[in-house]
């Protein structure tokens, strides 16, 4: 009797020390905004629209001054930020089109998805919002690591209708019956996926459709902008306001459940604003599509106030990619071994254990768009441009003035160093601008096998 009670007691340690391991692991919660401008937050300067709900996020943790995206649009930069990957290494070049396109368009089988690995680690994961990584069956959130979701999945959707087919708005598979005004319902959604799950630790990936076309807003939104005479602006900033109070009722939700210390929540723009919206990137020269600062930087702010520092302000380069090894490390997840992370755990850095930087150098290809940072300097080939252009970003974040007569050797040194990296990726899969991608390709390698 006196072994039974013992063996009980063990069991009854083990289960407890494995329930409390699980319950230290934090939340994790990715925030992505799309089509938003740079200038277009309180706390990165604006005046006109005031988001307190998500300038808290970076005035309770980490803001990035020099954060950046892998894509200069929709679709690339979500596949790079769920993969860890740059999305040019398997193809994913250009968005694979509308609820429309081709069921064979999506994000490759070939890859695994941070959904993928923390459910693998015990995590709930769940999905709210804009998918945009393939319409087919094969690529639904669900077949791609998500437990549940709620959302669209193509591009773009009216923010008043369901949809159908392909464009419908779905729970899980199945059509939903209604919408009210879709930001609104993704913040009903995202709370309900939270207080279902709150006892145990859960990933939650909410990627709102807003700020982009269509330009839809209530009158309770719009009303709050009467004074902005520009009809597409004061949309624009009505549309901004409700995600504010979106992820303002997600940041209620994890302090009601006592979960928000212990919660990593990372916030960025899927790319910069393009003029169509109304949006404002400030300082910033250039948009969405294109590799200028205006189209690839972008707010990037990140909270975990059980582990980083409050208010802080953090200047060395970092990239969305950069995600998925942070919440790994995070969730105490193992290593990934079966393929090339080009992301970094950010945590080191961010609390400032390591004063490195995080990345040698950060790149960009979009067809015959190219850019890569190495410190503060920048090569550019832009869709205005004839050949490469050369900037100090520390001196010239507007990138008004090329140095590349003036600095001939930095010049070659970026140039050699994107070739390189450019050698490792393979051709778009798809893609208006695939042809002439692969024809710029094919010529390089015509040259190179001529010298």
């Amino acid at each position: 009797m006196p072994m039974l009670r013992i063996s009980c007691l063990m069991l009854f340690c083990v289960a407890s020390l494995a329930h409390a391991a699980e319950s230290s692991k934090p939340n994790i919660v990715v925030i992505v905004a799309d089509d938003q401008g740079y200038a277009d937050l309180g706390i990165q300067g604006g005046k006109d629209i005031p988001t307190p709900n998500i300038d808290s996020i970076a005035k309770n943790g980490v803001r990035c001054t020099n954060g950046y995206v892998s894509g200069p649009y929709c679709s690339p930069t979500r596949a790079g930020l769920l993969t860890g990957r740059y999305q040019q290494r398997f193809g994913h070049e250009f968005n694979p089109g509308g609820a429309s396109a081709s069921g064979d368009l999506g994000l490759t089988l070939n890859e695994k998805t941070l959904a993928d690995r923390l459910k693998g680690a015990g995590y709930a994961t769940g999905m709210v919002g804009k998918w945009h990584l393939g319409s087919a069956p094969k690529f639904h959130p669900m077949q791609r690591g998500f437990d549940e979701y709620f959302g669209f999945l193509g591009g773009a959707h009216s923010y008043f209708e369901v949809g159908s087919g392909r464009d419908a708005v779905l729970r899980g598979t199945e059509p939903v019956d209604q919408v009210t005004y879709l930001t609104d319902d993704f913040a009903r959604e995202a709370v309900a996926f939270i207080d279902r799950h709150h006892q145990r630790p859960f990933f939650l990936y909410l990627p709102f459709n807003a700020v982009h076309n269509p330009m839809h807003a209530p009158a309770k939104y719009l009303d709050r902008f009467a004074s902005i005479a520009n009809e597409r602006r004061r949309t624009y900033a009505a549309m901004t306001s409700a995600k504010d109070d979106a992820i303002g009722a997600v940041l209620a939700k994890l302090k009601d459940a006592k979960i928000d210390a212990n919660t990593l929540i990372f916030y960025i723009s899927d790319n910069g604003g393009p003029p169509v919206n109304g949006s404002d990137n400030g300082v910033l020269r250039g948009n969405k599509a294109q590799t200028l600062e205006g189209g690839i930087r972008v707010p990037f702010f990140v909270q975990w106030k059980a582990k980083l520092p409050a208010g802080v302000l953090y200047e060395q380069p970092v990239i969305q990619l950069d995600f998925v090894p942070t919440a790994l490390a995070a969730a105490g997840a193992p290593a990934v071994t079966d393929t090339k992370l080009d992301g970094v755990n950010l945590l080191p850095y961010l609390t400032g254990d390591n004063q490195a930087a995080p990345h040698e150098a950060l790149y960009w290809r979009f067809g015959p768009q190219t850019a890569i940072r190495m410190g503060d300097w920048k090569l550019v080939k832009h869709a205005q441009s004839q050949s490469p252009e050369l900037y100090d970003l520390s001196k010239d974040i507007g990138e008004t003035t090329d140095l590349a007569k003036q600095h001939p050797d930095k010049f070659a040194e970026l140039e050699s160093a994107w070739k390189k990296w450019n050698g490792e990726l393979v051709e778009p899969t798809w893609g208006a601008q695939r042809a002439g991608a692969k024809k710029a390709n094919t010529n390089k390698k015509n040259k190179k096998a001529a010298q």
